[in-house]
């Protein structure tokens, strides 16, 4: 296993894309009309604000508790109504699908052609 994927010059993002496979699905949702340092190091900030990146309290969570964590300066992203709305929901598809372990995406899949109809079926991949 890796330490990091240096994805944005900040470490302690770069680590958490690696440790937590729901932050690097975060960081790939996010990675929409922003820099990619900016997309990847949203999820390090959602922790920070939220705190957690529990798929299940992200889908649980009150819309606008959980936006209010996007727009707090600086913005996790852009547009960050619509985002905390997609991540909210990737996080559902998470917890729904694959008993909030996100890493399951990949580790359940039978073969390639699995692997990319599950990512395709997540918000905000397909």
């Amino acid at each position: 296993m890796t330490d990091a994927l240096h994805f944005t010059g900040n470490e302690e993002a770069d680590a958490l894309l690696a440790q937590e496979p729901l932050a690097l699905l975060i960081g790939f949702a996010l990675d929409q009309q922003v820099p990619v340092q900016t997309a990847f190091s949203g999820p390090l900030k959602l922790k920070q604000r939220f705190g957690t990146l529990n798929a299940r309290e992200i889908a649980t969570a009150d819309p606008g508790q959980l936006e209010q964590s996007f727009r707090e300066k600086p913005a996790i992203h852009r547009f960050p109504g619509s985002m905390a709305k997609r991540i909210q929901e990737l996080a559902a598809v998470i917890d729904d699908e694959y008993d909030g372990h996100a890493e399951r995406v990949w580790t359940d899949a039978a073969d390639g052609d699995d692997l990319r109809r599950r990512i395709g079926a997540l918000p905000g991949f397909g």
